[in-house]
């Protein structure tokens, strides 16, 4: 009778001493990566928990802990009101690109016709300018249509689809493979039909991230709203309605870091809930041309 052969177990080897201090050197990196990305995160929550008093100290830990600054920030300022705005500047901005960008994207990666590669490389150069160029004429023409003092005109541009939006989908449509739209095109689907039925169902992730990228934007967009709706209150977004506040209340770091907190509260949810179709959406967007 032979002796049986004793074979280790897979993943049961022994860690030298060089894996054991790669391993410690990793995690001791990404331990001092993350606490230097909460580090502001914690101290902005610690103070809004302060007193007035305690907030404009050295202190670094909340005693006793407070919050009357979360109760106060409802009381100086118009906070539902500014989610209200800027809910309804991203949701709708994003529905608008979602409605625009996904039929443009799917033109430049599916349909072959003449100036699709002009019309690209156009898009390509809209991402790469900036906001400013255009801010002049673009204010003048609002005006105009008496729209300044509102979000409007943040609004409907996404109508006409968003560069960043139509490049990123257009990148994860290339991923998609052709079989599919070709078998569909046999059965005597449209293109509607494909895009609706093939393309979109398959793109998910891709969309969701297009949708993530423009809703975070619109909802911290200070740029946009301190050009159009500066003047009128009643369309302040939270991001500028924070930053006003903070302006004229330089010395209510409580109450500023209370408002805060609640601004970053439903982007933090949103995301949270959303990391995963996000990040798989950023994974397999493809760089095929």
């Amino acid at each position: 009778m032979s002796a049986a052969v004793l074979t280790p177990r897979a993943g049961s080897r022994r860690r030298t001493p060089g894996r054991i201090v790669a391993w410690v050197a990793e995690h001791t990196l990404l331990t001092v990566l993350l606490m230097l990305f909460a580090a502001p995160i914690v101290f902005v929550a610690l103070t809004s928990f302060m007193t007035g008093d305690q907030a404009l100290t050295s202190a670094l830990w909340p005693d006793p802990w407070s919050v009357e600054s979360y109760v106060e920030a409802f009381q100086r300022v118009p906070l539902l009101r500014w989610f209200a705005n800027s809910a309804l500047y991203a949701v709708l901005a994003t529905l608008f690109m979602l409605a625009s960008s996904i039929p443009a994207a799917y033109a430049l990666s599916r349909v072959r016709f003449r100036g699709a590669n002009a019309i690209f490389v156009a898009i390509v150069v809209a991402m790469l300018l900036p906001p400013q160029i255009t801010a002049v004429p673009l204010y003048i023409m609002w005006v105009k249509a008496g729209m300044a003092g509102t979000l409007l005109p943040l609004i409907l541009p996404n109508l006409l689809g968003d560069a960043f939006s139509i490049f990123l989908l257009r990148q994860f449509f290339l991923t998609i493979p052709r079989e599919y739209s070709d078998a569909a095109r046999v059965d005597g689907a449209s293109e509607w039909g494909i895009l609706w039925r093939v393309v979109i169902p398959m793109a998910r992730p891709g969309i969701a991230a297009a949708a993530l990228f423009l809703f975070f934007n619109s909802w911290n967009d200070y740029y946009g709203p301190l050009l159009y709706a500066s003047e009128n209150q009643d369309w302040w977004p939270v991001a500028y309605g924070l930053a006003t506040f903070r302006g004229s209340h330089s010395t209510n770091w409580n109450l500023t870091m209370a408002i805060t907190m609640l601004v970053m509260v439903p982007v933090v949810l949103i995301f949270f809930f959303a990391q995963r179709v996000f990040v798989e959406g950023i994974t397999l967007t493809g760089v095929k041309g």
